[in-house]
């Protein structure tokens, strides 16, 4: 969620303890860059350095404070019905799916799914030749319930897909929708846009048993619910904090983990016994409550040790023990606001980077982060939302629906073995969100 450069900035003074706010009412607070001692460029990539910045107080701080969201600006709609898109900033109509192109039978390996969360639809993708995005094209669309936001999708090919209405589940193979699964949680009114109710992150236990969704209440904490996968059935819920963005699951399956972007924390749910604990996520404070854009979006399990990694604005990286609920920082260098996030099978972490919330903030972009800190970033054009690799982790996918304004109706494709190569923007989807690789 991006806001304007300009008059939008809140102050961000440096020099100041991790964990500090900023004086006056809600403002929210950034530290500067990268500090000596950060980690030296490795193989994949030299480290970028930001340059002096200037920080400035917003005119329009308060106002911007009072805003349930994660930026300045009222770019969506009210939660009460479907938004408008900005013309200005989003860039042409959906792409509708080719059915010449569309197998028969089985689905390929490889092939893109993307929720659209501009529509009640996933879209089946081809990523083109060798995975590049060239030549690529959506092959079908299946109706699977309003809004979609988070899917994911096991082994045996069934997709499980966020919606405000339900959980979707998805043959994949056929490409047909098999059930629409009702939340047991009283999130109100089903609508559409960024504050709506209903699932936002989404996750599968490794042994493929039970599907976790967040649940979004607007105004209020969320909840994480259980799903049997083989009965189809909510069989357990356990509260967590408020807007919960994104979940995850431990290496080992015993523990679930909500990112509350709206309570500056994760919660920590047994798998088990359904109990949960709540842990700070807060770098920057939590001053700015929910007018800050200055919260957790997403995260990833790292899964040597079961810490979950938290990208901040470009600038800082926390590493969370679940375990104890300790948090280390470490520097990042998009200078940006970041969403999605993803693990490389060989550890690289990437971070997309949506955009400026202030002036002096950096475009959009994705962080290609190596297990030594060492990070390249590359340019996107436009705001994007989440980011999915290939299994060979040489290709990442990101998603260009973004859940406010700006979004365009497609996919970029990084090679991430080939530093000098453009990305390949391949339009699909409408306002695509979650992505999975099949």
């Amino acid at each position: 969620m991006t806001g304007e450069r300009g008059p939008r900035a809140a102050l961000r003074a440096p020099g100041l303890a991790e964990g500090s706010s900023a004086p006056g009412p809600r403002a929210a607070l950034r530290a500067p860059g990268l500090a000596e001692g950060s980690p030296a460029p490795g193989p994949r990539a030299a480290l970028r350095l930001p340059g002096p910045r200037v920080r400035r107080l917003a005119l329009g701080l308060v106002a911007a404070a009072l805003l349930a969201g994660c930026s300045a600006g009222p770019t969506e709609a009210a939660p009460d019905g479907p938004g408008t898109p900005d013309t200005s900033t989003t860039t042409g109509a959906p792409a509708t799916p080719d059915p010449s192109r569309a197998p028969t039978g089985r689905t390929p390996d490889g092939t893109l799914l993307v929720a659209d969360f501009g529509s009640d639809t996933v879209t089946f993708v081809d990523p083109g030749r060798d995975g590049s995005g060239k030549g690529g094209a959506p092959i079908a669309s299946v109706e699977v319930g309003t809004a979609p936001y988070g899917l994911v999708v096991g082994e045996d090919g069934r997709a499980w897909v966020a919606t405000a209405e339900g959980v979707a589940v998805v043959d994949t193979e056929r490409r047909t929708r098999l059930a629409l699964i009702p939340y047991t949680t009283e999130s109100g009114p089903v609508t559409t846009g960024e504050y709506r109710g209903g699932g936002m992150g989404i996750a599968l236990a490794p042994d493929g048993k039970h599907v976790y969704v967040g649940v979004n209440v607007p105004g209020g904490d969320g909840a994480v619910e259980v799903i049997d996968t083989a009965t189809r059935e909510v069989t357990g819920t356990a509260p967590v904090g408020m807007r919960p963005f994104d979940v995850d699951v431990s290496p080992d399956g015993r523990e679930v983990y909500a990112t509350d972007h709206d309570s500056f924390d994760v919660t920590a749910v047994d798998a088990e016994s359904l109990r949960t604990r709540r842990m700070e996520v807060a770098p920057y404070g939590t001053e700015g409550g929910l007018g800050s854009w200055l919260k957790p979006h997403y995260a990833v399990v790292r899964p040597e040790d079961g810490k979950l990694l938290l990208p901040f604005e470009g600038e800082r990286l926390a590493v969370l023990g679940p375990r104890t609920g300790e948090v280390t920082i470490e520097p990042m260098t998009a200078n940006t606001h970041q969403h999605g996030a993803a693990l490389a099978p060989d550890g690289t972490l990437l971070v997309v980077g949506t955009g400026p919330i202030g002036s002096d903030d950096e475009d959009p972009s994705l962080t290609v982060r190596s297990p030594d800190g060492a990070e390249r970033v590359v340019p996107l054009d436009g705001p994007h939302e989440d980011v999915a690799v290939s299994k060979d982790g040489r290709t990442a996918y990101v998603t260009g629906g973004f859940t406010r304004d700006g979004y365009w109706n497609g996919i970029t494709v990084v090679d991430l073995d080939d530093e000098e190569s453009e990305p390949v923007r391949l339009k699909a989807g409408n306002r695509p969100l979650g992505i999975a690789i099949l």
